[in-house]
């Protein structure tokens, strides 16, 4: 079987820092090579794969600001779509754009959604309903317009977490600084339980930042910036719980599932995806508001760190994620 993976050219596959959608690309690519799938990633040019490597421009267009995005992308799907007939199977990680090619071309293509940036883009989806082949990250994201052949939850490389049984006592907020997910609550929930916190993570809205972030930052309330893999490992194995006040319906939320595996328990907000990630006091808190958190961080002392590691283990692997994938392919191509 020949497989292409089509991963965006934001940032670089795997990603550095940020990129959760090319974490995931690089995950099926390199986990697809292991049980000995032929592939091919369509990627940055500076990406790493054990695959073979298409490229049109040697970075992304967020590491390298003098590209065009759009160009960079037409560009880049094109390349693939112009081979298309050199392989069995083409997955799509790349959003809606690599439908509107995919009736032209005659390789079965798998597209996961992962997410939808406006219900604008939903009529793409929904014009190739009948060929797209979707699949859903989280069953809380998926549109009642589309048909979708299965939930594929997004899996992570367990070499790369380390477990720790004996966390130290911060809490801390890994995500995006944005208000959808809930930098500012993360803060309050942090003074409210007299705990310092830690926050790591791209600063994605410069003013939320400079008005509602900044103004906050103490001894206490530490900005440690956009942690790289290691730093990452470090910061989730060690914190006392992460805390997770999202203020829109998540599709999933790969911070949730990296936390849990290196045994450290997760308080939500409930909404999106959070109740399929977490189990409810058995791996972290579900809870509606910044009080409640509060009272949730006083009761993590209950929580088994061990559970949280095999919950996610169990859920979110790669290999999981990837068999999963294999099985679709075959299914697919079996019609």
């Amino acid at each position: 079987m020949k497989v292409a993976v089509l991963s965006p050219v934001a940032w670089r596959t795997p990603p550095r820092h940020y990129g959760p959608w090319e974490q995931i690309a690089s995950n099926i690519a390199e986990g697809l090579v292991k049980l000995g799938v032929d592939v091919s990633l369509f990627a940055t040019g500076d990406s790493i794969t054990a695959g073979e490597l298409f490229s049109v421009s040697d970075s992304g267009y967020e590491e390298d600001r003098g590209q065009d995005a759009k160009v960079l992308e037409c560009l880049h799907i094109s390349n693939l779509m112009e081979r298309a007939g050199g392989f069995d199977i083409i997955h799509n990680n790349f959003d809606f754009l690599p439908l509107t090619y995919s009736a032209l071309i005659k390789t079965p293509m798998i597209t996961t959604i992962h997410g939808f940036s406006s219900p604008q883009i939903i009529p793409v989806f929904k014009k190739y309903n009948s060929i797209g082949h979707y699949v859903s990250i989280s069953n809380a994201n998926r549109s009642p317009e589309l048909h979708y052949m299965a939930t594929v939850y997004n899996g992570i490389n367990a070499k790369d977490f380390g477990f720790n049984n004996e966390p130290q006592a911060y809490l801390l907020y890994f995500g995006r600084i944005h208000p959808d997910k809930g930098t500012a609550e993360a803060i309050a929930i942090a003074k409210n339980s007299k705990r310092k916190l830690m926050i790591a993570g791209l600063i994605q809205d410069e003013a939320y930042f400079k008005e509602k972030i900044e103004p906050e930052l103490n001894a206490e309330i530490e900005y440690v910036g956009n942690a790289e893999p290691a730093r990452r490992n470090a910061l989730l194995k060690n914190a006392y719980a992460l805390l997770h006040p999202i203020n829109f319906d998540e599709p999933f939320g790969m911070s949730v599932a990296e936390a849990m595996l290196c045994g450290t328990p997760v308080i939500a907000f409930n909404r999106g995806s959070m109740p399929e990630l977490i189990r409810d006091q058995e791996t972290g808190f579900l809870v509606k508001n910044v009080n409640d958190a509060v009272e949730a961080v006083a009761n993590v002392k209950y929580i088994k760190r061990k559970d949280c590691y095999e919950w996610s283990h169990e859920r979110f692997s790669s290999e999981k994620m990837v068999n999963d994938y294999l099985g679709l392919y075959k299914k697919i191509l079996s019609q």
